[in-house]
């Protein structure tokens, strides 16, 4: 016997039979659709008038954002005049790149001697060339950059070498240029307390580190790749 389901309309004059296989190897789940509205698509035309109904979901720019994990920060800056010998904290001359089609995006850092404030939290990428040249006297010499941090706010204490790029040079005469630079991830837990500086340590007082108002010899480069 074929095993039958069958349900009767409440008002009678109609039925709907569900049977089972006959062969024991066809077995076969159905599952009944999930509907709302109590309201049963029976035919292709009532399915072509009902399946585009309704509004889409209205999608924000900051929605997009934050699907599309977009670049909320980017910023550049350099040093606008050349010095000579160390310096561990670079303080003076500090300008945002404003060449042509140079800019930033989003709120962008902030710098106070030197001292870089972060717009938000997060992690970034840091990234510091410096660029100079020998001015005579000298034959050996090493060159070293140095991004550094600190979590107190300022300088006074707290503070920590998070990267550095080394170079050394040989010159038997005349003048010669280098560059050296290095990079660091950074995470910015609170905007008030950690910051980021730079320095450079040329070894001896015949090196020139150079900067530009107009050209990118020394500067550093800031770009926020994801909230905390």
């Amino acid at each position: 016997m074929t095993a039958k389901i069958k349900l009767n309309a409440a008002s009678g004059g109609g039925s709907i039979s569900i049977q089972a296989p006959s062969s024991s190897s066809n077995n076969r789940v159905i599952a009944l659709p999930d509907i709302a509205d109590g309201t049963l698509v029976t035919s292709q035309s009532t399915l072509d008038a009902t399946k585009l109904s309704g509004a889409l979901p209205a999608i924000s720019g900051a929605a997009l954002t934050g699907i599309a994990g977009g670049l909320t920060e980017a910023d550049a800056w350099r040093i606008t005049s050349t010095f000579q010998n160390n310096d561990y904290h670079i303080e003076s001359n500090w300008e945002r790149m404003d060449s042509q089609t140079e800019g930033k995006k989003g709120t962008g850092m902030t710098q106070s001697s030197g001292l870089f404030t972060f717009p938000s939290t997060g992690y970034y990428y840091i990234h510091f060339m410096v660029a100079g040249y020998r001015g005579g006297n000298s034959t050996v010499h090493n060159l070293v950059s140095y991004i550094r941090s600190t979590t107190s706010g300022d300088t006074s204490s707290g503070t920590y070498y998070n990267g550095s790029g080394r170079q050394s040079m040989y010159s038997s005469s005349g003048n010669s240029a280098y560059g050296v630079s290095n990079t660091t991830i950074f995470k910015c837990s609170n905007t008030s307390n950690d910051k980021i500086f730079f320095g450079i340590q040329t070894g001896e007082q015949y090196i020139y580190v150079q900067g530009s108002s107009t050209e990118n010899f020394t500067y550093a480069v800031f770009i926020k790749l994801a909230d905390i």
